[in-house]
């Protein structure tokens, strides 16, 4: 396998790889979704329809080893949409290797592409090791999130 790490938007093909990510990367924060769930973000993730939800997956020769989540919307705050990073993982074989990076970048670069120049995530407090890396690429804000 090659070293390289690329990035590429998720494809329809990508279906069996996409799970077995998304699933890890819910499994890591001890939740799941249903079956409806995943047919419905999958398709959303690749079709011209739904352009305001896209996703990136992130290779290491032709296997995918990452996978990144991001939702545009409106903002009462601003004129232009603004960009939700919502879903990022990586496989623990190649944390620290810069795919995280790699994929926080290539969403940066899409949607500044797209004239949404605010990108915004969150994590939970215990992710000590992913905020090692949004701490270098990001400013942490003072919001507390509340959920119904």
């Amino acid at each position: 396998m090659s070293d390289a790490i690329t990035i590429r938007p998720i494809q329809p093909a990508d279906n069996a790889d996409w799970r077995r990510l998304w699933t890890a990367y819910l499994e890591f924060y001890e939740s799941s979704v249903s079956e409806d769930v995943y047919e419905a973000t999958f398709e959303r993730l690749c079709s011209d329809t739904h352009r305001d939800q896209c996703g990136f997956l992130a290779l290491q020769g032709n296997t995918p080893i990452g996978l990144v989540h991001y939702i545009y919307h409106a903002h009462n705050w601003r004129v232009e949409p603004v960009c939700y990073l919502q879903d990022l993982y990586a496989d623990p074989s190649v944390r620290g290797t810069g795919v995280g990076r790699k994929l926080i970048e290539a969403v940066y670069a899409q949607a500044d592409a797209d004239g949404r120049p605010s990108v915004y995530w969150m994590t939970q407090d215990f992710n000590a090791e992913a905020r090692k890396l949004y701490d270098r690429i990001a400013t942490l804000t003072p919001f507390i999130k509340y959920s119904r």
